[in-house]
């Protein structure tokens, strides 16, 4: 009988832990080296779209994606861009087929975009809030 009732708290663990994670905030992150402080979610939207490139003033400015498909990127192109993930696929495959640009690069998760984007001022990114460190800066908090 207590192996059930254990079962059951782990089993309700598990759900509020998948509810927490699937609130988990987005937030836009540059290098801490990097002198902006602010972007808004529409000069984001531009870069990450591939209507802007700067934000930088030491060159062009680069986007890291996350994994497609992935929580963060999902929640990130519909709260600052207002497309979903087809959408997002969509516009994309456009510019590409018309060498307009190139998508952003994508990384398997919020650590590798972290690392990355530390390491880097002309990089922008997005990570669960969870995931900031001191080695970068939010911008945004869309």
């Amino acid at each position: 009988m207590k192996t059930k009732g254990l079962s059951g708290a782990v089993l309700t663990a598990a759900i509020g832990m998948a509810a927490l994670s699937a609130q988990a905030q987005v937030v836009v992150i540059i290098s801490a080296k990097n002198p902006i402080s602010k972007l808004s979610a529409d000069q984001v939207s531009q870069i990450f779209l591939g209507q802007a490139k700067s934000f930088y003033t030491g060159g062009q400015a680069e986007a890291v994606d996350q994994a497609e498909g992935s929580g963060p990127r999902n929640e990130f192109y519909q709260k600052v861009t207002g497309k979903n993930a087809a959408q997002v696929k969509a516009h994309w495959a456009k510019l590409s087929f018309s060498g307009a640009a190139q998508p952003p690069k994508a990384l398997p998760d919020n650590h590798a975009v972290v690392k990355l984007v530390a390491e880097n001022p002309k990089y922008i990114g997005y990570v669960d809030k969870a995931a900031v460190d001191a080695s970068v800066k939010v911008v945004l908090a869309p």
